[in-house]
């Protein structure tokens, strides 16, 4: 069941990198809300792979580094489906994982089901709500 937003956040694609003929690794870089009230940054890289039905499969890592100084690191995956000519969006879960004492120490082990939107220009949006 879909619980409360962890996080929502809107950056840019920092580097792409064929990998093979189906396979593209994508870093980025977001600023990011963690729980409506504690702001950071979301690093991360993951590779994307073209399936034969046009989807796509993600599967990445990174972390979070809040602005008062907590880390949150993070593994997914998901499925992409180009929604329009140019913007793709996936959906999937996210791992947390954090040794933080502060206000971010409940996200340690969460799942988190998520939507990220990319287009053609690099941006990129997501949000994550915890899975209860």
């Amino acid at each position: 069941m879909q619980g409360d937003l962890i996080f929502d956040e809107k950056g840019r694609i920092t580097g792409r990198r064929v990998l093979d003929a189906t396979t593209m690794e994508v870093s980025f870089e977001a600023r990011t809300k963690v729980k409506g009230t504690t702001e950071g940054v979301n690093i991360g890289t993951y590779t994307t792979t073209m399936m034969p039905d046009g989807s796509m499969y993600g599967q990445g890592q990174g972390f979070v580094m809040t602005n008062d100084g907590q880390m949150i690191s993070w593994k997914g995956n998901g499925i992409g489906k180009f929604v329009s000519q140019d913007k793709i969006r996936y959906t999937g879960a996210i791992f947390l994982s954090t040794q933080s004492k502060g206000s971010l120490a409940s996200l340690n082990n969460v799942v988190v089901i998520f939507e990220h939107e990319g287009d053609m220009e690099g941006n990129i949006s997501s949000k994550g709500w915890e899975w209860k």
